[in-house]
């Protein structure tokens, strides 16, 4: 089959790197997304995330006429859906936005068009997002798990991509393809070997599905030792990173690095989705999502600590005391603010001490609303040292790399990422 026009549901930190990737190899991409500053500032060759090499490729892709957006679906041999995927409350998947692109989708399928799912989701998902399009599509034959003959291809392929470094690793990453029968599968392959130098290893649906999971769980495991390991360290007067470095020196021992917490929209959510399918057995997973949840407080505590010092041993009262917030998303080197735990302690600090908190985030212009409702400001990396009292470092940021401040007498630092303080939170 030749696919001559790839439609891409969803123009956001992964939608739109693939879809400029497709584009780039001479084939007709739509790129559909619901937000319409989205669809003009990419239908004038302009991006609105920050990813290296990716303004390039859409302004290129753009001007050739390969790529174009728009709010409303339109035919195509393929459709991509990469939409949100976030938990409702008691951490349940909320698959409302797959809901919604299958409906998009669903007037302009024909015989033929394969629809592949790219959002992370729970186990069952792509089986969901068939039934959807048959009931919205009962003129269409669609695949069921048994991999009977049908109109319309399904498949399950999640993306592995870093922020940061996604369209090299779009290309060069290994793909995992889980379609809902071998045709499915076979087809999937056919159209992401128009780019992907890596292997296309195919699997079913359910299990590719559980692979994006577990891997981002294992890594929030990981991450949850090295968070619990810090919190004890500290109270054992050890430097953890340290501790850290002699323990990886293990031939088999590869311990993460701690931090504030775990954000962003995979591993920070990911694992909720293993234990909402099985919460009597995710005993573990769920225990390491709790501990990574935690550390935010942890911080805030620390903060806390440090004001009462202050206070204790100068004549600063709690109202005068400055704190600077250095980074504010999710993780290095990205302007990408979901579900980040420096956020989120940023935002506690902004509502308990109002107008007395300074932010340092590089890859950013403007602060969220909820930090400007509170006072917040953003300030430069040497406004913020100059002016503040208590220093928390949140996001491990190259431009923070490069500079080892000297603190006055009269300011406390917490690092929890262990890049100014030798170690010591």
């Amino acid at each position: 089959m030749m696919f001559n026009t790839v439609s891409m549901i969803g123009l956001g930190y992964i939608g739109l790197p693939t879809a400029a990737v497709f584009a780039s190899k001479g084939i007709n991409v739509i790129g559909v997304d619901v937000n319409e500053r989205t669809v003009n500032t990419v239908n004038r060759g302009e991006i609105h995330i920050v990813e290296p090499d990716l303004e390039v490729m859409v302004r290129d892709t753009v001007a050739s006429g390969t790529l174009r957006a728009t709010t409303v679906p339109e035919p195509a041999d393929a459709f991509i859906i990469a939409v949100p995927t976030p938990f409702a409350q008691g951490y349940k998947p909320d698959l409302s936005y797959i809901e919604s692109a299958a409906k998009m989708i669903s007037a302009v399928l024909k015989p033929g068009d394969l629809v592949i799912l790219e959002s992370t989701s729970p186990v069952g998902a792509t089986e969901q997002l068939t039934q959807w399009l048959a009931d919205l599509r009962p003129d269409l034959a669609l695949p069921d798990t048994n991999g009977t003959r049908s109109d319309i291809h399904i498949a399950y392929c999640p993306e592995r991509v870093l922020p940061g470094h996604v369209i090299s690793e779009l290309v060069s990453n290994d793909r995992l393809i889980g379609g809902m029968s071998e045709a499915c599968s076979q087809l999937a392959v056919q159209l992401y070997k128009t780019f992907v130098e890596g292997e296309c290893v195919i699997t079913n649906a359910r299990t590719a599905e559980m692979a994006k999971l577990t891997e981002n769980s294992f890594r929030d495991v990981n991450i949850a030792f090295a968070n619990e390991l810090s919190v004890i360290c500290d109270q054992l007067d050890i430097n953890v990173w340290q501790l850290i470095e002699l323990a990886n020196r293990h031939p088999r021992v590869n311990i993460l690095q701690p931090g504030p917490g775990v954000g962003g929209h995979c591993i920070a959510v990911d694992p909720w989705f293993i234990v909402s399918k099985t919460p009597e057995l995710a005993r573990l997973i769920e225990t390491a999502r709790n501990v990574n949840d935690d550390k935010p407080f942890w911080i805030l505590s620390k903060v806390e600590q440090a004001i009462s010092d202050i206070v204790h041993h100068t004549a600063k009262t709690v109202g005068e005391i400055k704190i600077a917030c250095f980074g504010v998303a999710f993780k290095a080197n990205i302007d990408d603010l979901r579900e980040s735990p420096a956020l989120e302690i940023s935002q506690m600090l902004a509502s308990k001490y109002p107008s007395q908190v300074h932010i340092v985030e590089p890859n950013i212009d403007a602060l969220p609303e909820q930090l400007v409702a509170h006072g917040a400001a953003l300030d430069t990396l040497e406004q913020a040292i100059e002016r503040c009292d208590v220093l928390v470092m949140l996001v491990d940021h190259q431009q923070f790399k490069t500079l080892q401040p000297t603190l006055r007498d009269d300011q406390s630092l917490i690092d929890s990422k262990g890049i100014w303080c030798g170690g010591k939170l």
